[in-house]
This record gives structure tokens, C-alpha cells and sequence, in this order.
């Protein structure tokens, strides 16, 4: 199979695009599995009873060290655990006051990564209010951040999980600043995940970009297992028009040895209007 075209599976089948990762690689996965919504003519593929299947039919298959989602409610997020395995836990609740409402929460394998701290801010001026709001932002924007320990190599290093404001360039920007500090204050080697709205080449990608910070793990790829899609496809059929808005973010400690937009149309379609974005690394 050509490459280019390695992430176009028929519907049904459940071959994975990267899959389960041997130390001392980390399978990385981030995905913006689309917020459950109840109105009363929702369109059949946008409904959550449908895409629910196809999304357990992918997890199943890749199966990641560590996955960031986007847009989950607390249900979807028990899901998705659910659809990973027995051996998977998650990080983080909604964005609200008292924690409801959707989310981006860290799941990860307990069996290969051990939390060793973890906490949620909010991306605002009062980043340990929950709920806050700043920079013009409609809904409150979170990010949870974790160190993780490796049970089979030892090594530590920070995951950080985002949704960046939608409407406002500014929240963006300044949201992008508080990763970028997170990451620099971190003592360890970083990973962000998250849908950032924003394209490579914009004013939030090159705050965390500046001075070799983080790297894009599609850029940094030794291996890209698919072509460069675009990441916002609606339930389309995908293209690639060099308009991604999910990302996958490394320090320089990391070494990126794949990178992937996954494509696989399971289950008779498509699992979220968002296509996960994935790499293989490991800690150099």
C-alpha cells in the first residue's frame, strides 16, 4: 500500500494506522471526538448513537499510550475509557464551575504510565478559578497537564491536553502563552496536545514554536503514515489542503518517529467531524 493512502481502510475493518506502541515508544494520539448533542433534527451522521460504534471500532484498533480528547462530556469521556480498556485511566472533568459540561481530558495506559502529578487550569486570568472566562472567550477554556513516569523505561515526562477558543484570536494567542509557560517551566520533556482552531504559520502555533520551544510532530516525523490531511473534515471526505488544526506538540527531548492523520471510515463512517492526529516518539 502506497503510504500516502495507508489511512484509508473499507468500512468495518479495524487495521490499525499505528497501533499498540513497545517501549520505549509512546504511542501519542490526540482528538476532538465531537461534543454529544441532542437537538431534534441533528443529522444522522452527526448523532452520537451513531458515531459512539465507530469511534470504540478505532480506539480499539490503535490502541494509544496516551490520548488527549476534545469536546467530551463526562459520558463521552467514560466511553471512550471504556472503549480503550480495562487497563486505562483519565485526567481531568469539564470546564465548568463545578466541573460539568464538555472537556479535554488525559486518558492513558496505567499499565505503562504512572501519574505522578496532575492538575486542570483554567486558560484565563484566573487560571485556578474553574469556570473563568478572559480575552473575549464565550465558554471557559481549560488545559490538563500531567508527569508521567514510564514503568518500563523510568524516564518523566509533562503532557499537557487543550481546546483553544474557537471565536476569539486573542483568547487563542493568550492561551497559546499559558502552554508556552507551562512548558517552559516544566523541568521535564513536554508533549501538547489539542485542537488549537488555529493553522500552522498563526500567532498561537508560533508563540509555542519560538526559539525551537516545541516542535510539530508532523514536521518532525522521520515517517508520515498518511498524507497531510486536513484535520477539521465535517464528516467529509478528507483533503488535504494543508488546513490542520489539531496538533501534536514536542520538546526537543523528543525524538518523532511517525506521524499520522488518521482517515479509517469504520463502522459505515466517520467518528467525530475532527480526524485524530497521532505520532510515535520517543524520549531521546
Amino acid at each position: 500500500m502506497d503510504p500516502a493512502d495507508a489511512s484509508h481502510h473499507r468500512p468495518g475493518q479495524a487495521e490499525p494506522l499505528i497501533g499498540p506502541a513497545a517501549a520505549p515508544a509512546l504511542h501519542v494520539m490526540s482528538w476532538n471526538i465531537r461534543r454529544r448533542a441532542d437537538p431534534p433534527f441533528l443529522r444522522t451522521t452527526d448523532r452520537w448513537e451513531e458515531r459512539a460504534p465507530r469511534l470504540q471500532t478505532l480506539l480499539e484498533a490503535e490502541q494509544p499510550t496516551l490520548l488527549g480528547v476534545q469536546e467530551a462530556l463526562a459520558d463521552q469521556a467514560s466511553f471512550v475509557q471504556s472503549a480503550l480498556g480495562e487497563g486505562y485511566l483519565s485526567l481531568g472533568e469539564g470546564r465548568g464551575p463545578r466541573g460539568g459540561g464538555e472537556g479535554n481530558p488525559i486518558l492513558y495506559d496505567a499499565d505503562r504510565l504512572k501519574v505522578l502529578h496532575w492538575e486542570q487550569a483554567a486558560l484565563s486570568t484566573r487560571p485556578h478559578k474553574p469556570g473563568s472566562r478572559s480575552w473575549a472567550s464565550i465558554y471557559p477554556r481549560i488545559m490538563v497537564s500531567a508527569i508521567f513516569r514510564d514503568r518500563l523505561t523510568g524516564s518523566q515526562f509533562l503532557a499537557i491536553n487543550t481546546h483553544l477558543d474557537h471565536l476569539s484570536p486573542l483568547a487563542r494567542l493568550m492561551g497559546a502563552r499559558a502552554l508556552s509557560r507551562s512548558a517552559q517551566a516544566a523541568s521535564a520533556p513536554t508533549l501538547i496536545t489539542g485542537d488549537f482552531n488555529a493553522r500552522a504559520g498563526s500567532r498561537p502555533l508560533a508563540e509555542l514554536q519560538s526559539a525551537g520551544q516545541m516542535a510539530d510532530a508532523w514536521t518532525a516525523a522521520e515517517h508520515r503514515l498518511s498524507r497531510e490531511w486536513d484535520t477539521y473534515a465535517h464528516y467529509r471526505q478528507p483533503r488535504a489542503t494543508g488546513r490542520r488544526v489539531d496538533w501534536i506538540l514536542t520538546s526537543p527531548s523528543f525524538r518523532v518517529v511517525d506521524a499520522a492523520i488518521n482517515t479509517a471510515h469504520a463502522a459505515g463512517g466517520w467518528a467525530s467531524d475532527h480526524l485524530p492526529v497521532q505520532a510515535t516518539v520517543r524520549l531521546a
